[in-house]
């Protein structure tokens, strides 16, 4: 009798096992059409994608996973596909991976908000021994791979990883290079997803100022986006005081993009007190897009107080995109008392633009006096 016991603890010890095991394997996408084969990374990331490479010189795709920080976040396609099977999510119908419509980041209003899942998925295409494309995608992102072959990837090092992405960003400008051509753009987005610090210290050297304009300006959208804290650190470091006057301006937008609380402080510190007038009028715009009432109050200070009339006008056109309720008797308050005419003139004209009674009745008793 207590043999048995022995024997059904056991029993039962290595199904519990088994089970935990299943729980933490690495997780996989939707794939269909794919010839699949699994192969081990443990010789290094960088070396086993070079030898997967020479082995052929057809098209094929190499995926593995990565840890993410948990995030509502949609990586998917503008393109639908029919035949995905059981698993596919009618509101992110998936990818054909060898269509040219590339993945896009972001949420659909009219489906269920995605799973904040701590993972997503990274594919390069090679052909010919190159990579030609690099992929992203989230887990409800089903993928058709056009019966090509798939090596999936196990045990992959989240900083290896990151390693070989940085490795296929460009030093330089091409002038055919395009997000089709060209994963370099791909790489930084995909390294921002990375769940590691190695991910930090790889974007930090890419935003540098010696580095080319278009590459930082990448990089901040994503600082911004993806990296928390962490990045906006690097926004207040590389950006907000860069020298040069369009790295700020495009930075404001990565301002707008970060979820930390204090990130609109540094906005509305650029939309104050930026020495250049086009970077004061593009925090103005993007602080509209916050939608606050702090912004709103914002945006109609830098109408009365602002030095510059074009900056003026940016923040009169700024109010009248604000979905806010105040927003309106703002921007009549603007046609009405504003020490500029032209000014006076920008919001009575925006004013016209607006489809809200209360803006009807101002231009209303103006035009009937």
């Amino acid at each position: 009798m207590e043999r048995r016991q022995k024997n059904a603890i056991a029993i039962l010890m290595v199904c519990c096992a088994a089970i935990v095991a299943a729980q933490e394997a690495a997780p996989k996408p939707k794939i269909a059409n794919a010839k699949v084969q699994e192969v081990s990374a443990s010789a290094g990331l960088k070396t086993t994608v070079d030898g997967l490479m020479q082995k052929q010189t057809a098209p094929l795709w190499i995926g593995y996973s990565i840890p993410t920080a948990p995030k509502e976040r949609t990586m998917c396609c503008f393109d639908s596909v029919d035949n995905f099977g059981s698993g596919a999510n009618k509101c992110c119908m998936g990818c054909r991976m060898e269509s040219e419509k590339g993945s896009f980041s972001g949420t659909n209003s009219n489906c269920p908000q995605p799973e904040a899942l701590p993972y997503a998925f990274v594919f390069f295409r090679a052909e010919n021994k190159q990579i030609t494309k690099l992929r992203v995608y989230s887990a409800d992102c089903a993928l058709d791979f056009a019966n090509l072959p798939l090596y999936w990837l196990e045990g992959v090092k989240p900083e290896q990883s990151v390693e070989l992405l940085a490795g296929m960003v460009p030093k330089e400008d091409s002038e055919d290079s395009n997000r089709h051509k060209e994963p370099g753009r791909e790489a930084v987005m995909a390294i921002a997803l990375h769940d590691t610090p190695a991910a930090d210290a790889a974007l930090e050297k890419m935003i540098q100022p010696g580095q080319r304009p278009s590459l930082r300006e990448n990089v901040a959208f994503w600082l911004g986006v993806e990296r928390g804290k962490k990045g906006l650190e690097l926004l207040r470091k590389y950006v907000r005081d860069d020298p040069d006057d369009r790295v700020r301006e495009k930075g404001t937008f990565a301002f707008s993009e970060s979820s930390e609380p204090e990130a609109l402080k540094d906005l509305i510190g650029m939309a104050r007190h930026d020495q250049s007038p086009r970077v004061r009028g593009q925090a103005i715009f993007w602080l509209a897009q916050k939608g606050s009432k702090k912004a709103a109050e914002q945006i109609t200070d830098a109408i009365e107080n602002d030095p510059e009339t074009e900056v003026k006008k940016k923040a009169v056109f700024a109010l009248s995109q604000m979905h806010d309720a105040d927003a309106v008797p703002r921007l009549i308050n603007v046609a009405k008392t504003n020490k500029n005419p032209v000014v006076r003139k920008q919001a009575i004209f925006w004013l016209g633009q607006m489809n809200d009674p209360r803006a009807l009745d101002f231009l209303e008793e103006i035009l009937t006096k």
